[in-house]
């Protein structure tokens, strides 16, 4: 081991389409096994990172699978996003710690197969929960050092509002995410990663890129966008293209619909559903549709070369949007990365 180049090797837990462990290589970190229920996560994170994928649920993986992993690393790094949908139908009636399966099955392999580090994106409510103070007291109990904070995505170049929550764990020694580099000031904004892409319409593809692709509208959806500012919302259009349900007084508290993003600002969250005019803040600036599967990606800060699908492969709007809004950053996943390098340089002997 060379103290200034220590070979870290990663297994990506809920790994997705691969946006922390893409982050975490380029940080330095090695990604070697990604995990993960859904088959249609093995293309895109095969194909754009060099490691194996493991279609497997998380509560079936062994502690044995991950050590075998981290054979012949310096430092192991376990990384987990585990989905927490503590409201869901499926979770009422039950004790409240079921209801976060998936992070206490996380806890238990961190227990078991003990990586010298550990971290963790999720959704910022999680810090709140009581079963996450368990989750921390585990970790400390086992000797990990840990820190955490809820952060937004812009404050670290990347060009979207996207608050998320973020943990660093350690047996080495304290452990911390790297400041924010960036203010209002400096923030990345739409237009600085999107201005120069192929015009589209609505319905229309790009013929060198097939993810660059915007969905459909229905004719009134086409009249809205077009009165619509950016920045704005369905209040400045005229009372006539009003949806009834926002006519409601129940429906007037919900503004952050049918709406443009600003050239001039970061995106909104990028969601699941982030292709659809309707769903969100998700109107191209300027030209009259949402933004196309590959905008998304791209504030989702995915490389303009990331692949989704194989050649030939089936545009479906909603698999793909799933793959790129539940993805962690890959900027975000950089950060981490270069937070722990510096981490186990730092904690190295004779440091």
């Amino acid at each position: 081991m060379k103290k200034n180049n220590p070979v870290v090797v990663a297994v990506d837990l809920f790994c997705g389409a691969g946006g922390l462990s893409k982050g975490l290589e380029k940080a330095g970190v090695q990604p070697r096994l990604g995990v993960d229920l859904d088959p249609y996560c093995e293309y895109p994170y095969t194909r754009n990172n060099n490691a194996k994928f493991s279609l497997k649920s998380v509560d079936k993986i062994q502690p044995a699978e991950l050590q075998t992993a981290f054979k012949d690393a310096d430092f192991s790094l376990l990384a987990g996003c585990a989905p927490c949908q503590p409201f869901s139908t499926y979770s009422q009636g039950k004790d409240k710690d079921e209801r976060w399966g998936l992070l206490n099955n996380f806890k238990r392999l961190i227990i078991k197969a003990r990586p010298d580090l550990v971290t963790m994106e999720n959704v910022p409510g999680l810090v709140k929960q009581s079963v996450f103070a368990k989750f921390i007291n585990a970790l400390e109990s086992e000797g990990y050092s840990t820190s955490y904070s809820v952060v937004d995505c812009s404050d670290y170049g990347i060009p979207q509002r996207r608050k998320r929550l973020v943990l660093l764990a350690s047996l080495l020694g304290p452990i911390k995410l790297d400041s924010p580099r960036h203010s209002k000031s400096s923030y990345k904004t739409v237009r600085d990663v999107l201005g120069k892409l192929e015009p589209l319409r609505a319905g229309e593809g790009s013929s060198t890129d097939s993810l660059h692709q915007a969905a459909t509208l229905s004719p009134l959806n086409l009249k809205r966008i077009k009165v619509s500012k950016q920045g704005g919302t369905w209040r400045d259009w005229p009372q006539n293209l009003v949806a009834e349900c926002h006519k409601k007084l129940s429906g007037k508290t919900y503004p952050a619909v049918y709406g443009r993003m600003s050239w001039d600002e970061p995106s909104p969250t990028i969601t699941t559903q982030y292709f659809g005019f309707g769903n969100g803040r998700f109107g191209h600036p300027q030209q009259d549709r949402a933004i196309s599967l590959r905008e998304g990606a791209i504030l989702q800060t995915f490389p303009k070369s990331y692949r989704f699908l194989p050649p030939g492969g089936e545009i479906n709007y909603k698999r793909l949007g799933m793959l790129i809004g539940n993805a962690v950053p890959v900027k975000l996943g950089e950060v981490i990365g270069n937070s722990i390098m510096r981490h186990v340089i730092n904690y190295q002997p004779g440091s």
